[in-house]
């Protein structure tokens, strides 16, 4: 079973700080709570170190990051991998009317031992929600 989930947010910043935030891979990793630390090795590729509370994942899990697709400032798509799951993650940004931001977000996630998708269709949508916390919290009041 693949996990999907997409949310759109409308926020007061430009274009361009909202794509600040989201095309950076420690500030997309920062705000998801199974994320225990992360490391950034350059502007597309970082490591998270996620804990799931799933039975048979008993440790932190490495998922290698890498952004594959980037158009400053409309489109950022990335792609983790791990031994126990693969995420795509897809951001598209629409400027509005009066200078605000339209932001489209897309997750799949496809789990490649018991329980993960299960974990991710409970929480997948609570996580979009900390995303859209942190991306207002910095973009919006910055701009």
């Amino acid at each position: 079973m693949t996990v999907r989930v997409e949310r759109t947010f409308e926020l007061e910043a430009s274009p361009e700080r909202v794509w600040e935030f989201i095309a950076d891979p420690a500030k997309r990793a920062r705000p998801i709570s199974v994320v225990e630390s992360f490391d950034v090795h350059d502007d597309t590729h970082a490591t998270w170190h996620i804990s799931l509370p799933i039975p048979f994942v008993s440790q932190t899990i490495a998922v290698e990051t890498e952004d594959t697709v980037r158009e400053p400032p409309e489109h950022v798509e990335f792609v983790g991998r791990s031994r126990v799951m693969r995420v795509v993650g897809e951001h598209d940004l629409e400027p509005l009317d009066g200078g605000g931001t339209r932001l489209r977000n897309r997750f799949t996630v496809e789990g490649k031992v018991p329980g993960v998708e299960r974990f991710f269709k409970r929480n997948l949508d609570g996580e979009l929600d900390n995303l859209e916390t942190a991306i207002r919290n910095e973009a919006e009041l910055e701009a």
